[in-house]
C-alpha cells in the first residue's frame, strides 16, 4: 500500500471511529537482574509513561499487574483502543514465554488471558524483552498488533529495542506522514531501523531482529497523537538533553561489550560514573 492510499485510508478509519474513543496504556518494566538494566528498564518504561501521559508499572509483583488489568478491564470500553508495552528480560522454554518480574514470573499465556478481559476491540502488544519473539504467536488474535523485539524465543540478549521504541513516540520523525499521528507500523519501523543502525555502528553481530505482526492493522493504529507532546525534541536546550542521553546510553552498552577486557575495579567505576551521569540526564530533561 502506497503512502497516499495508506494515509487515506487512515483518515477514512478515523471518520469511522466514536470521538469519544479513547487509548488506554499500560507499560511494565520488569526485572533487571544487574543495576545499570534495572535503571534503565525503569527509565524506558517511565519514557514510554510519560509521553502517554500514563503510569508504568516498575518491577510490580504478577499480583500488581493482575489488579491493574481488572481496574483497565472496568474502565475500557470497546470503541477504545488498548497499547499493553513490556519492558525488561523474558524467557523461552521452547513452549512457554515467562516475563521476569519480582517473585513469580507471568506468562504470555496469562497475559493473553488478561487482554482478552479488556473490552477494546484494538489492542497493540509491544514485548520488548529478551526471548519475546517466543511470545508472539500466544498474543496474536484479531483486531490485536503484536510486535516483538525478537524474531524467535531463543534470542535471548538483553535488547535494546526499547529505547528506540520509546524514542519514536517522542520524536516528529517517526510521523513518516507528518499527520501528527506516530501508527504503530511507523514506530516499529523507527526503532527497528535504530536498533540494527546501533549493532552496525558498534560492528557487532545483530542479536535481536523484531517483528510485527498485521502490518495492514498496524499502519492504521494509532498509538499516539503527537506535537505539543514533542516538545522536548523542539526545545533546542532539551533536544542536546535527549542527544546527551542516547551517547551515554551508547556508552553503557559499549562498556558492557568491553567487560571482559576490562579490570572487574574499573569496570565498575567507569559503570557508576556513567549511570549517575544518566540519572543526572534524566533528571534534567524532566524539569
Amino acid at each position: 500500500m502506497g503512502q497516499a492510499p495508506r494515509v487515506l485510508f487512515g483518515l477514512l478509519l478515523g471518520s469511522l471511529l466514536p470521538a469519544s474513543a479513547a487509548t488506554y496504556y499500560l507499560t511494565i518494566s520488569g526485572l533487571g537482574g544487574e543495576a545499570d538494566y534495572e535503571q534503565r528498564f525503569k527509565m524506558w518504561a517511565e519514557d514510554i509513561g510519560k509521553t502517554t501521559n500514563s503510569q508504568a508499572l516498575v518491577a510490580p509483583k504478577r499480583e500488581a499487574v493482575r489488579a491493574r488489568f481488572a481496574e483497565l478491564a472496568k474502565q475500557v470500553k470497546p470503541d477504545d483502543a488498548f497499547v499493553l508495552m513490556l519492558v525488561g528480560h523474558g524467557t523461552y522454554d521452547g513452549t512457554d514465554y515467562k516475563f521476569n518480574l519480582p517473585g513469580p514470573d507471568i506468562t504470555a499465556a496469562e497475559l493473553a488471558s488478561l487482554l482478552d478481559r479488556i473490552p477494546a476491540t484494538r489492542q497493540l502488544v509491544v514485548n520488548m524483552t529478551s526471548a519475546s519473539g517466543g511470545s508472539a504467536e500466544i498474543f496474536k488474535k484479531a483486531n490485536r498488533v503484536v510486535i516483538t523485539a525478537t524474531k524467535t524465543g531463543t534470542e535471548k540478549n538483553a535488547t535494546i529495542f526499547a529505547r528506540y521504541w520509546a524514542e519514536a513516540l517522542r520524536d516528529p520523525a517517526a510521523d513518516t506522514d507528518k499527520n501528527e499521528t506516530v501508527s504503530a507500523q511507523e514506530a516499529f519501523t523507527f526503532a527497528q531501523k535504530k536498533t540494527a543502525q546501533f549493532f552496525e555502528s558498534n560492528k557487532r553481530l545483530a542479536t535481536e531482529h523484531a517483528q510485527l505482526e498485521d502490518n495492514k492493522l498496524a499502519a492504521v493504529f494509532p498509538v499516539l497523537r503527537i506535537g505539543t507532546n514533542a516538545a522536548a525534541a523542539h526545545d533546542p536546550a532539551k533536544r542536546g538533553l535527549l542527544e546527551r542521553k542516547e551517547q551515554i546510553e551508547q556508552q553503557i552498552d559499549k562498556l558492557k561489550y568491553e567487560k571482559a577486557a576490562v579490570p572487574e575495579a574499573e569496570y565498575k567505576k567507569q559503570l557508576t560514573a556513567l549511570l549517575l551521569e544518566l540519572a543526572r540526564t534524566q533528571e534534567a530533561l524532566e524539569k
